[in-house]
């Protein structure tokens, strides 16, 4: 079953019609190189060519009757091909895995030519709004409490080079899943040559497994899933963030909200992060397909169908909704509403005490060891926590005498420079764009 959340090219690759299509090309290929090798006569494969087809209501009924889809599928393609001197040598030497697993292979990689473009998108989107706000102050948090100021391109950055290593990841696991098994029952290509595999790997863009045992080895698949597992968390990881600045305490950046959009049935002023709160939840979808993917790698002796029924079920699953997901996450960011001057008022409501550290490293260079500097520091800090940030740390520390022992007014006035913290964000951003 498809999806709810889905985009129709991604869907189309699991619909029984390119799944079909694909069973058919696999077994004329085969059948072309086959007769190119003298073993089956030249009128099998140019019957397939010519009048090869089948049709999936009459499959599904062969099916229902026989409970063999790899034959119910071959009798469709007989009786189109209504000749039975050239039917009879469709499938020759070959066993269903070599159809089945070689077509998963397929579609997994056209899943991924999808998702690696879906990646493009959302990288663009964030590399456009990083040039936009690289300059943009706003304070960077630990445990969710203020810790150091930082930028709003920076953030973005960081996101930026984590799906740029999902780039990296999925391209790799593209590859890796981009095998071709026609090697007969158990592999051993007692009934079938390994130049039909060749022929066949060649013209559908894949290679030959290495040792296919009957089946494609199932570590492949489950490195495939893992690498979705993980994008899924690191749109996961920007959806949260999202969700966190939209927050009405914090609001310093908020999801496209439209002219007619309704944000409650029952509070007509809610602005709810709805976009960020599907895609924390359809990360969880995806992530939900790693751990069957992993069982699947065991499997009994040369092979067993176990893990059939879980891949056509994670297949669609976890490449359908990562497309939505990531197609979503990309016109999030695009539309994004983000709100500097809030972002500064954030930033100094605990009066400077996002400076504490530069106080604490000025009066240790001053002379003082590091725990007394320490203790100075965070003794003037609590004050300032008491006061819920009405009176600031610039205050209490020139009030200090063991701070203006060692520190000219002029000297504790020119640690609270927000400049201190950004001087190198240009230089990080380069690094995350050209990585």
């Amino acid at each position: 079953m498809i999806p709810r959340y889905t985009r129709k090219e991604m869907a189309d690759i699991f619909e029984p019609e390119n799944r079909f299509k694909i069973w058919l090309e696999i077994e004329t290929l085969a059948c072309e190189k086959m007769a190119e090798l003298g073993v089956i006569p030249e009128a099998c494969p140019k019957a397939l060519r010519e009048k090869g087809g089948f049709d999936v209501a009459r499959i599904d009924e062969i099916e229902a009757e026989i409970k063999h889809d790899v034959i119910a599928f071959l009798t469709s393609v007989a009786e189109h091909i209504d000749d039975p001197e050239a039917s009879r040598y469709v499938h020759q030497g070959m066993t269903s895995s070599d159809v089945v697993d070689t077509c998963f292979a397929l579609q997994l990689t056209q899943a991924a030519d999808i998702l690696l473009a879906d990646l493009d998108k959302v990288l663009a989107a964030l590399k456009k709004r990083i040039e936009e706000h690289k300059d943009t102050l706003c304070i960077g948090r630990s445990h969710g409490i203020h810790g150091e100021p930082t930028t709003f391109g920076l953030k973005l950055a960081g996101h930026y080079a984590a799906f740029k290593r999902a780039k990296k990841r999925l391209t790799a696991a593209r590859e890796d899943i981009a095998v071709c098994t026609i090697s007969g029952a158990v592999g051993t290509y007692a009934t079938v040559s390994p130049e039909v595999e060749q022929y066949v790997a060649d013209k559908l863009g894949l290679r030959p497994e290495t040792v296919a045992t009957q089946v494609i080895p199932r570590d492949r698949h489950a490195t495939f899933f893992c690498t979705l597992g993980v994008i899924a968390s690191s749109v996961e990881n920007f959806a949260v963030e999202i969700r966190h600045l939209q927050r009405t305490e914090v609001r310093e950046a908020e999801e496209y909200f439209s002219k007619n959009q309704k944000g409650s049935s029952a509070m007509p002023h809610k602005r709810n992060p709805i976009g960020t709160e599907n895609l924390t939840g359809l990360a969880r979808v995806v992530r939900a397909t790693v751990t069957p993917a992993l069982e699947n790698v065991a499997l009994w002796h040369e092979r067993d169908i176990s893990h059939s029924s879980v891949e056509r079920n994670i297949g669609p699953d976890a490449t359908v909704t990562l497309d939505f997901a990531l197609n979503r996450m990309a016109g999030i960011i695009e539309n994004l509403l983000v709100y500097p001057d809030t972002m500064i008022e954030n930033l100094e409501k605990m009066g400077g005490l996002v400076f504490s550290q530069r106080v604490l490293l000025a009066l240790t260079q001053a002379g003082i060891s590091r725990e007394d500097a320490y203790r100075i520091v965070q003794r003037n800090a609590m004050e300032v926590w008491g006061t819920k940030g009405k009176t600031t740390l610039l205050e209490f520390l020139l009030k200090d005498e063991d701070v203006t022992a060692k520190l000219s007014e002029s000297d504790i006035k020119a640690i609270f420079d927000y400049n201190a913290y950004t001087r190198h964000v240009e230089s990080i951003i380069t690094r995350a764009l050209n990585s």
